[in-house]
């Protein structure tokens, strides 16, 4: 599975992607964008040297497809992409 990794940006994962553009709204620098591959569309962070590693998005994916680089990573959030927690999870953290 694809990874795109930079520094102490999130990772995402592109097979875990839906798609929904979450992480894109979350982004206070905007430096995500939604990227179409065939007949899919997947998250990307377009100007990855920009990323001061905020994190806001993490949060944001209801699938786990965005994942810690190298920065510390929020409670209940995995450093290994792919283990991510499910939606449920995703949905407790935002709330408190």
């Amino acid at each position: 599975m694809p990874l795109l990794n930079s520094g102490g940006a999130p990772k995402i994962e592109v097979a875990r992607c839906t798609g929904c553009g979450r992480c894109v709204a979350a982004c206070p620098d905007r430096l995500l964008t939604l990227e179409v591959s065939g007949f899919r569309k997947h998250a990307l962070l377009a100007e990855a040297l920009r990323c001061d590693g905020c994190l806001h998005c993490l949060p944001a994916c209801p699938v786990g497809a965005l994942t810690c680089a190298a920065a510390p990573c929020p409670p209940g959030r995995s450093t290994s992409a792919g283990q991510g927690p499910p939606y449920v999870t995703a949905v407790e953290e935002i709330s408190g």
